[in-house]
């Protein structure tokens, strides 16, 4: 299955998992700091339409401060009743709007870590496809696109999925399920409980003391994926996940 088909896929998926929620699961907190399970539905549709041209107003307007924009797009989509929103995330389940020069990767990622989000608070289970968390994996461990702002929260820790057998960098452990790490790399404190080996401390250290970038430094992250972009068979609208035929 190409990534492409997956992340529609997971849209479709998306929009029956809200359609299915009622009132009080939707006014709960997310694992999305200061958002609720209403929030991350309504943050899912901000970039279906002229998304690129978002992404480039966001560097203009905002300085590259993704986090800011993203904060004000979604509080203005969250004015959505629930069927409205669920509507458009189906009517626009195959949008094919990317990061620039970035590829679907960081799509996929997005919508996987968000549909954790989701349903880790609510108490609901999913057996996510292992390929679809493979590419999330790589793609937050290799070369992550600028909205995730990993910075060097990653450098000198060895990360082990004990589910899968991935394992990315050396030092000290940190290991988990593939959900909880994907979770735990993608600073959802609520994955320190549900990780385990010596490197745990450091990398919730990091994650909670996260210093914000300033304007040269939120500047440079787009201009570094514009100057030297991920290989063409991580971008291509035709690339398969890892593993695909």
């Amino acid at each position: 299955m190409r990534v492409f088909d997956m992340i529609v896929d997971e849209r479709r998926r998306a929009a029956d998992l809200f359609d299915g929620l009622t009132a009080d699961q939707l006014r709960q907190p997310s694992l999305c700091a200061g958002w609720t399970v209403h929030d991350v539905a309504a943050h899912l549709i901000t970039y279906l339409r002229f998304g690129q041209l978002k992404i480039y107003t966001a560097i203009v307007t905002t300085g590259a401060d993704f986090d800011r924009f993203n904060v004000l797009l979604t509080r203005r989509a969250a004015r959505l009743p629930i069927e409205e929103i669920v509507a458009r995330l189906r009517r626009n389940s195959a949008s094919r709007t990317t990061i620039p020069r970035s590829g679907y990767d960081p799509v996929l990622t997005d919508l996987l870590l968000h549909d954790l989000d989701v349903r880790v608070p609510l108490g609901l289970d999913r057996d996510t496809p292992e390929q679809r968390l493979r590419v999330a994996f790589r793609h937050l461990t290799e070369q992550p696109s600028p909205g995730y702002a990993l910075g060097d929260r990653l450098r000198g820790l060895r990360l082990e999925a004990t589910d899968t057998g991935w394992v990315h960098g050396t030092g000290p452990a940190v290991r988990g399920r593939a959900d909880a790490l994907l979770l735990g790399i993608g600073g959802r404190p609520w994955a320190f409980d549900h990780l385990a080996g010596d490197g745990v401390p450091l990398l919730r250290a990091r994650v909670l003391g996260r210093i914000r970038p300033g304007l040269v430094g939120r500047l440079m992250a787009p201009l570094r994926v514009l100057a030297s972009p991920p290989p063409r068979e991580r971008r291509s609208r035709e690339a398969g996940a890892p593993g695909a035929a």
